[in-house]
């Protein structure tokens, strides 16, 4: 992870109020607050306060692409989408901003911004914590109404993870993860959607973790 100037960032947020829509710009301004309130506890530090502004500012930078658009991008990068992305195609735009990232805003290519932004959408199987953070903020932002996420963002920050031990806290941050992999699922059940593979192996990683925790017992 590296530190930006603040003139950097605050540049970027002006790129962007210009680039996004309102609701678009507000929503990335929400996860940038969210992230920076989680990182407080789980990732102190003005390295990781700047990779997470940035990662939060541009994980939606082509969410509003039409298919057509992303599937553009993502071909100028040599990058065929799968079936399953194909057939839900909101994933998309996390694939296709990590490409114009390295493209329009290479002065914020960091490695640890581009996996936050590739992988905040469906998760993956071992994600590092600035991946963590902003999967998780994306999906509890003040901005997001929808009562699971609410109760997601209620379910968090309740528990007060500030007052936990470090342990208390990775075992708090993962089950909510889990919690939000399950409405996800869901989710896409009801609508008749695929659940993209990455996905399901982020949640069996996150419970093969869970399970790891767990005090061994003796067999009856």
């Amino acid at each position: 992870m590296r530190t930006f100037k603040k003139s950097e960032l605050d540049a970027l947020r002006e790129s962007l109020s210009s680039k996004l829509s309102q609701k678009r710009l507000e929503h990335v301004l929400a996860v940038e607050r969210c992230a920076k309130r989680i990182a407080d506890v789980y990732l102190p530090g003005r390295a990781a306060a700047d990779t997470l502004s940035c990662a939060a500012l541009l994980h939606d930078i082509t969410k509003e692409y039409t298919t057509e658009e992303h599937l553009r991008v993502l071909a100028g990068a040599g990058i065929i989408p799968s079936r399953v992305e194909l057939d839900a195609p909101k994933t998309l735009h996390a694939m296709s901003a990590e490409v114009l990232i390295k493209k329009e805003y290479p002065g914020f290519a960091d490695p640890d911004v581009l996996l936050a932004v590739r992988w905040h959408t469906t998760g993956r199987a071992g994600m590092t914590m600035p991946e963590k953070i902003i999967y998780l903020s994306d999906y509890i932002d003040d901005s997001r109404r929808w009562p699971e996420c609410v109760r997601l963002r209620e379910e968090f920050f309740g528990a007060h993870p500030e007052k936990m031990t470090e342990s208390e806290r990775l075992k708090h941050l993962r089950r909510v993860m889990i919690d939000s992999f399950d409405v996800t699922f869901r989710s896409l059940i009801e609508d008749g959607l695929p659940v993209h593979p990455a996905s399901n192996e982020a949640r069996n990683f996150l419970l093969a973790e869970e399970k790891s925790d767990l005090p061994n017992r003796k067999a009856d």
